[in-house]
């Protein structure tokens, strides 16, 4: 009979999420076991010769604002790849690798670089992120 070595972390579906590596302590996601991918909001997106992309994240919930901290990222990209929006749309997005801390789990996990400015919260946690580490309780909120 299969045992699992360690329990899952039972999350909601809006828990706070830290990117350590990129200086983010905390940032608001949304859980969403219906997307495969994670992706941040970013803005100002370049691609470098040297093989590396820069961009910023804002860390706040709100309508882009002038006093918004920004949160400056220069990071190698892994590769690029179309993504399928809910609205069915494909777009063109940059993936990178980072450590996200949830629950106490810390991951290094691939998310995606996305315009989320008319979504609620700047960051989407998907089911590749999930798996192997979290149950997601949809009744509950920010329980990890």
């Amino acid at each position: 009979m299969p045992t699992n070595p360690s329990p899952l972390i039972v999350i909601g579906w809006l828990e706070k999420v830290a990117f350590p590596s990129w200086g983010i302590k905390r940032i608001v996601a949304k859980i969403d076991t219906g997307a495969k991918t994670s992706s941040i909001h970013a803005e100002n997106i370049v691609e470098r010769e040297d093989g590396q992309i820069e961009f910023d994240v804002v860390t706040s919930q709100s309508e882009r604002k002038k006093d918004d901290k920004l949160v400056h990222i220069v990071t190698p990209y892994i590769r690029k790849t179309s993504v399928r929006s809910s609205s069915g749309r494909a777009q063109n997005r940059y993936v990178v690798k980072t450590v996200m801390t949830l629950g106490g789990v810390e991951k290094e996990i691939e998310i995606t670089l996305s315009s989320r400015k008319k979504m609620l919260r700047r960051v989407l946690i998907g089911r590749t992120t999930l798996s192997g580490s979290f149950i997601v309780d949809v009744s509950q909120k920010h329980i990890a």
